[in-house]
Parts: C-alpha cells; structure tokens; sequence
C-alpha cells in the first residue's frame, strides 16, 4: 500500500509552508542584542529609576543626596539603586575612610553600548517599505515555481 502526498497534506497547507519558509526580501538579524536592550529598557522604564540616573549623571552621589533630590524613602532608593547596579548601568563605591559611605556612578561604558544599541535598533534609515507577503497583495511563492529535481 503507498500512500501520495495528498494522504497526509493537503495543497493549502503545503503553499502555505512554503509562503511562510520562502518569504521574499532579506530578513535580516535585529542590529542589536535585543534581550539585552529590553532588559535595560525594562530596568529603565520606572520613572524613578529615570530620574535616580539623572542625578547620578550629575556627578557622583551619596545615598542622601539621592534622597534629597527625589523626596522618597531611603529603602526605596536602595532598592532602585540596586536594580540599576544589577542592570550595569550604575556603579557603586564605598568610602575609604568610612565604609558606611556608598557613593554611585554611572557605568559609563554600559551607558555607551545602550545608547549604541538603542540608536541601531531605533534608527530611521532602517525602515523599509512594507512589503506583504500573504493576502491579495501578496507575493505567494506558488507550487509551480519550485524546480523539483
């Protein structure tokens, strides 16, 4: 007993396989590690974290500048604080003369790769015109187009 191909598929689902495995046009790699980027966009989408690093950004601050600046708990500073340390994007450093002193930084290199990879992934030139590939607009990749050796 043999079975044909129309046993076990039917010519819609194989067109459709194909449209979806032969899409026209290069797709190309997003230019940036985006589980990377949206890790940092994530850690930065709190609105006091935002403002956190733009006293940082300031210069070099303490824990009670900090507090002044944003009007907030200090257990809530350190718990942003230490989101953003464990993002990268700060860097923390204790007093020489009296450990208790923690005073915060920006990760200046981290900052850089973020503000690289958001200006990659966001950049205008990138936009391409819209190009579909399935409805009556589309450019289908048809059965017959396909030399079977």
């Amino acid at each position: 007993m043999t079975f044909g191909l129309d046993d076990f598929l039917s010519w819609d689902i194989i067109q459709s396989m194909l449209n979806y495995l032969f899409s026209p046009g290069d797709l190309k790699p997003p230019p940036a590690n985006l589980p990377a980027l949206a890790e940092r966009l994530r850690v930065l989408a709190e609105p006091k974290r935002l403002l956190l690093l733009d006293l940082i950004m300031q210069g070099v601050q303490c824990n009670c500048e900090l507090g002044e600046g944003l009007h907030i708990a200090p257990n809530l500073i350190s718990h942003h604080l230490s989101v953003l340390r464990q993002a990268g994007l700060v860097k923390v450093e204790r007093d020489s003369q009296d450990a208790r002193w923690l005073y915060y930084s920006v990760n200046r290199q981290a900052l850089e790769e973020l503000n690289a990879a958001f200006g990659l992934f966001f950049d205008p030139a990138r936009i391409r015109p819209r190009r579909p590939t399935c409805g009556p607009q589309g450019a289908l990749v048809r059965l017959g187009d396909i030399a079977v050796a």
